[in-house]
């Protein structure tokens, strides 16, 4: 089936794609590779998340067909006919509330993105003949978590302490339960891919470990870590999206087989704590800076101990990660101090993009 991790760029050439949070971090990263394979990219999102924004800094919006800012999931009709308009072949569902902590504060929007956009992402794709792939993103956090020390396979039973994690495992089961009574007996084919907690260069969303301790070093502050014994799946941005890729290649060419759920995080040795992380990213740090401090005092439920078992795509997609967290580390920092320096972040993005291809074909 060729090397591991091997995105086809010749499959991709001229593809029409409908992104859903193509604004996001992720959604940036995703439309900036897609576009440096000629794919046609029509993006919806509701608004660009957070100041400053890869989005607006890579110029994003540039290399898309069509960038649909006030595109809400929960509006049926503006997606339905946003989704029509687009007639795409692709659609990678990435839109979504998607912090633990803000589901606390405000789980009827969590809810209503994350369960009600994932129906009216399905509804409005069987208005939409030219459809022939839907793949659903969701999370890592959709599992039942029971503080295991080994990695959740996909066939785990799906759940949630906390509304995010709960409105996702809803996802999760409204996904196959659209395959199951529509798109079996269609052209469609549909998968949802969990992946590990990304990181990366161009994260500027709250409330999340690596955005931030990288706000904390460029304002010369301290960073305060809350749960530094919390074990995760850390994994480059481009990981993930290589997994998304190439699983829509085999939906698109190869049939209903890999019409399923799909494990996408890094290898069992890179699920670290979240001090590892933070005293590994301040070793790297270039300049001057204070350290960090560890506060307990948020009384609200997180997960302490969390890993992916990735061995379905390795063996039946033939995926594999190919950066170590030591270089997904090294690569955040490299894109930072980019950034501090003035650096092109369009052109920033497409050298690491073209870097990680290339560590794909060598092996």
């Amino acid at each position: 089936m060729g090397k591991s991790g091997v995105v086809n760029r010749d499959f991709w050439l001229g593809k029409r794609i409908f992104l859903t949070g193509h604004t996001g971090f992720k959604g940036s990263w995703l439309s900036l590779w897609l576009h440096s394979m000629g794919a046609h990219i029509t993006g919806y999102s509701v608004d660009i998340p957070s100041t400053p924004s890869l989005f607006d800094l890579g110029n994003v919006g540039e290399v898309l067909v069509e960038s649909v800012i006030d595109g809400d999931v929960t509006d049926f009709e503006k997606l339905k006919q946003s989704m029509q308009k687009a007639n795409p072949e692709i659609i990678i569902h990435m839109a979504a509330q998607p912090l633990v902590r803000k589901s606390y504060e405000s789980p009827v929007e969590t809810y209503a993105t994350n369960v009600m956009g994932t129906v009216n992402i399905m509804e409005a794709a069987r208005s939409c003949p030219s459809v022939r792939v839907i793949l659903n993103v969701t999370t890592d956090k959709c599992y039942e978590n029971q503080e295991w020390h080994w990695g959740y396979r996909e066939n785990e039973p799906l759940g949630g302490y906390d509304p995010y994690s709960s409105s996702k495992a809803c996802s999760e089961l409204i996904t196959s339960a659209y395959r199951r009574s529509f798109f079996q007996s269609s052209d469609i084919r549909v998968a949802t891919a969990r992946a590990g907690n990304v990181i990366g260069g161009g994260d500027w969303a709250e409330d999340r470990l690596i955005p931030d301790l990288i706000r904390a070093l460029t304002n010369g502050e301290q960073i305060s870590i809350r749960n530094p014994e919390a074990v995760r799946p850390w994994q480059h941005v481009l990981e993930p999206l290589s997994g998304y890729l190439m699983l829509c290649q085999r939906l698109y060419l190869e049939g209903e087989e890999y019409a399923q759920a799909w494990n996408f995080g890094p290898r069992d040795w890179d699920a670290r704590s979240v001090e590892w992380i933070v005293e590994q990213m301040l070793s790297r740090w270039p300049y001057v800076h204070p350290g960090y401090k560890v506060i307990r005092q948020d009384h609200m439920h997180e997960a302490n101990m969390l890993k992916l078992d990735c061995s379905k795509a390795l063996k039946e997609l033939n995926w594999a990660p190919r950066w170590q967290l030591d270089r997904a580390l090294d690569a955040t920092i490299q894109w930072v101090v980019g950034y501090l320096q003035g650096r092109d972040i369009k052109e920033l993005c497409e050298q690491q993009i073209a870097d990680y291809e290339a560590d794909c074909l060598g092996g």
